[in-house]
């Protein structure tokens, strides 16, 4: 595998929530030199283990810092992540939109992560939306990232002022098997992650929901241990 290296010491701002695809894209970043400036948001998800996660994983993979920002999404609910009221689904993954979509979340993370990365002088953002093995979410396809990238270099001082700024999305045409390949092969400890929607304190997984199914199938057709510690 090969990694670029020419951005050594170079500033990124990586969107880091504790799960399994984020934990892999900080390491990707570390690895191609990049100094990496952790950003976690608290928007009023159902539990706070994978906020937990993002700490740990941070500290093991030595980013420069790890911030928590509260922006509740949690105040205007509409999906199963942020309000009570909704039940997260556990029939499987099924066609279409899931329950489990925030409104706007990227949008909202990217927005910040960009503010960050002004104020940092960084001019790349590292995000890790996925389009092949995911649940349907319209914020995680190719044509969202360059649309927000394109954004991004109309919208800010940085870019009016001649620096190009670049959102990566190194996992957005992987499979869970190649991502769980990608990490393994970095030494990314997954076992320090958290991906289940609905873990509980002790930050252990359902297995029942989409991001449980979808890490263990991943786990399997990688031909790796899968550390995650479940429920039942």
């Amino acid at each position: 595998m090969t990694i670029e290296t020419s951005f050594h010491g170079s500033r990124a701002v990586v969107l880091l929530s504790g799960g399994l695809d984020s934990a892999t894209v900080l390491a990707i970043a570390q690895a191609s030199g990049f100094a990496c400036h952790c950003l976690s948001i608290d928007y009023g998800q159902r539990h706070r283990a994978e906020l937990e996660a993002a700490v740990r994983v941070a500290a093991a993979l030595c980013a420069c810092e790890q911030r928590v920002l509260r922006l509740a999404l949690s105040d205007f609910g509409g999906s199963a992540l942020t309000d009570d009221r909704i039940d997260v689904p556990v029939a499987g993954v099924q066609a279409g939109i899931p329950l489990t979509y925030v409104p706007a979340r990227n949008t909202v993370m990217l927005s910040v992560a960009l503010a960050w990365a002004e104020v940092l002088g960084s001019r790349d953002i590292f995000v890790g939306v996925n389009a092949v093995d995911y649940s349907g979410y319209p914020d995680c396809r190719p044509e969202y990232i360059a649309a927000f990238e394109n954004m991004a270099n109309l919208a800010t001082r940085a870019a009016v002022e001649g620096a190009t700024l670049r959102i990566h999305a190194p996992l957005i045409n992987l499979s869970k098997a190649e991502i769980i390949r990608r990490g393994h092969e970095l030494g990314v400890d997954y076992g320090l992650t958290v991906s289940c929607y609905q873990a509980d304190a002790a930050g252990r997984a359902c297995g029942v929901c989409d991001a449980c199914r979808l890490r263990r199938a991943g786990f399997s057709a990688a031909e790796v241990a899968d550390p995650t510690p479940y429920a039942t």
